[in-house]
């Protein structure tokens, strides 16, 4: 489980208050969404307190959060990321907390490994945690530990996070001297072990060769369209139709990047959404917000955070361009745990049918999850 550090370098120390209340979607209906396969492609359950111990467990509203939250699975990033010492320890040590809410929660959470535990978390009324990496740096260039990862319930692996490890370019490199010998040795092991290969934060031509290696299909969990906003975290339009023709997913984030400067809100997101389907087709994007379940607070404290938090990024050599201390990454009309049922009606208004709605908010990652991991 990630730290409170750690899910404010995810969350980016996002956003804005909002009231926390479910609200009868005008056009997309609440009951519709709580019948929807609903998949958070990048995230975690967590809320903001600045006295918290930056290991502590999950809060009560963080789990009642959560729960209310209408997600049936989410992509919790377990791995330590970017280069540096101990990163297998710290990875394994995030894998014990995550596997620690699990034993303290078995009524709101559950482990996912297969696509039919989709369904089984579905049903049940729970969230499902999909345990993945944002970066390699925890296997030292030894792929033999991905059996290891797998076991301890690891199904999706990103293999380069900002910047460059033994894999390839991350998307801050200069030289852009996309995948290793050894990132295309780990593709085809990520396909022989049925894990999903999730390009996100790499280079252009990280992603390029990454797409072409692949032999099925495969994801960029959190991203946008660069051709909206070009910085470096956001995809080109090419590698968006070259990963759809793949049988792929891209999960569009809300982050900083959806601008290339200033706060985002509703109407940017929406644009690189359906900027996302122009280029790929309805079949082939969802969302990965980036960010935690809960409303973020508009406060001093959690804005003292953000700036610090930014500026260890910066420290790290980490800190891709948009990163702002001023910018939160939160979209303001969405800081809410239901915010997927939210955003669902604004795209019901805008004459999208039930059914595209429903591949955006779940569909389309869990029908990619079935194809690489089955069952």
């Amino acid at each position: 489980m990630l730290d409170r550090r750690e899910f404010l370098a995810l969350a980016g120390a996002s956003a804005v208050a909002a009231p926390f209340a479910a609200r009868a979607a005008a056009g997309y209906s609440a009951d519709a969404y709580a019948r929807a396969i609903v998949i958070d492609s990048l995230g975690g359950p967590g809320d903001f307190d600045a006295a918290a111990s930056p290991d502590a467990p999950l809060s009560a509203r963080a789990v009642a959060d959560a729960r209310a939250s209408g997600l049936t699975a989410v992509n919790l990033t377990v791995s330590a990321v970017g280069n540096g010492p101990r990163r297998f320890e710290e990875t394994i040590a995030n894998i014990a907390r995550a596997d620690q809410e699990l034993a303290l929660h078995p009524d709101v959470f559950m482990r996912v490994l297969a696509a039919r535990d989709l369904r089984a978390a579905k049903d049940s009324h729970r969230l499902g945690f999909i345990y993945g990496f944002q970066d390699t740096s925890m296997l030292e260039g030894d792929l033999t530990r991905l059996e290891l990862f797998a076991g301890l319930g690891v199904r999706i692996v990103q293999p380069t996070y900002n910047r460059r490890n033994l894999m390839g370019d991350g998307c801050l490199e200069p030289a852009d001297g996309g995948l290793s010998l050894l990132g295309r040795e780990l593709i085809a092991a990520l396909d022989k072990q049925r894990l999903l290969l999730d390009l996100s934060h790499a280079g252009p031509r990280t992603i390029a060769e990454g797409i072409a290696a692949a032999r099925g299909p495969l994801a960029i969990t959190h991203t946008a369209c660069r051709s909206l906003a070009d910085l470096p975290r956001n995809t080109s339009d090419e590698s968006l139709r070259a990963l759809a023709a793949k049988g792929g997913v891209a999960g569009i984030y809300f982050m900083c990047f959806l601008r290339s400067s200033g706060q985002p809100h509703a109407g940017d997101l929406i644009r690189h959404i359906e900027h996302a389907v122009d280029v790929c087709g309805e079949d082939h994007v969802g969302l990965g917000t980036d960010g935690l379940i809960s409303a973020m607070p508009l406060d001093d404290a959690f804005r003292k955070a953000h700036r610090e938090e930014v500026a260890r990024r910066v420290k790290a050599g980490i800190s891709a361009p948009g990163e702002s201390p001023d910018v939160l990454n939160v979209i303001p009309e969405y800081n809410s745990p239901q915010r997927f049922l939210l955003l669902a009606d604004e795209l019901a208004g805008r004459g999208w049918p039930a059914s595209r709605i429903e591949k955006l908010i779940g569909g389309n990652f869990a029908r990619l999850f079935g194809e690489v991991w089955g069952g």
